[in-house]
């Protein structure tokens, strides 16, 4: 288990957040503003955490968080996420 430093980062190296910072955080990359995340908004979030083969995880994110089959990613499914970020995005969700 990785122990938080004081600067948001664990010792592993993973970026540290809450369930609501990183709702926060994948925020940013919601492109058109429509509250739901795509896949290419995905792909943007693999790219600036420094990920590679952005389309095939962006890919893997939507079909393992997306439960209603739309093809998005809205808010109720956003928590369905964790596991993608801790391996795929470099951040590891506190669960508080």
């Amino acid at each position: 288990m990785a122990i938080k430093t004081n600067k948001g980062i664990s010792t592993d190296g993973k970026r540290v957040m809450t369930i609501d910072e990183f709702k926060q955080w994948l925020k940013k990359f919601d492109a058109d503003k429509d509250g739901r995340i795509s896949k290419e908004e995905l792909r943007s979030a693999v790219y600036e955490t420094g990920g590679r083969f952005g389309r095939w995880k962006s890919w893997r994110g939507i079909r393992s968080a997306d439960t209603d089959g739309s093809g998005f990613i809205d808010e109720s499914e956003i928590t369905n996420l964790v596991g993608f970020a801790d391996k795929y995005l470099g951040v590891r969700i506190l669960h508080t």
